[in-house]
């Protein structure tokens, strides 16, 4: 089992930055394939971005590409999200989670594939 979380989050003017992070503690860090999630008011969680077990790969949600960078220190235990060029739409309750037992290149996109899941951390862009 593997306990996750977040921290990071906060108030920032829309165009601003933040980065957050997710440290993990319990099983080997480097079994999981590790994900940030969101959830605005009114609305599902949605995928944001995944990186595989080792780092090598990640994905992206469109809306978010070339403006957040996942990336993960498997000795730190630690997984980040830099946010730039945030947007109001950004807003939303950010979710870390783990996905275990997958092989060693793939990432996950789906919410249900994920076994462990943080509190979560809020950020708010305003206009």
């Amino acid at each position: 089992q593997v306990q996750l979380v977040e921290s990071g989050g906060g108030l920032v003017q829309a165009g601003g930055s933040l980065r957050l992070s997710c440290a993990a503690s319990g099983r080997t860090f480097t079994s999981y394939v590790m994900g940030w999630f969101r959830q605005a008011p009114g609305k599902e969680r949605e995928f944001v971005a995944a990186i595989s077990r080792g780092g090598s790969r990640t994905s992206y949600l469109y809306s978010v590409r070339g403006r957040f960078t996942i990336t993960r220190d498997n000795a730190g235990k630690t997984v980040y999200l830099q946010m730039n060029s945030l947007k109001p739409e950004d807003t939303a309750v950010y979710y870390c989670a783990a996905d275990a037992d997958q092989p060693i290149y793939a990432v996950t996109e789906k919410a249900s594939e994920y076994d462990y899941w943080g509190q979560g951390t809020q950020v708010t862009v305003s206009s």
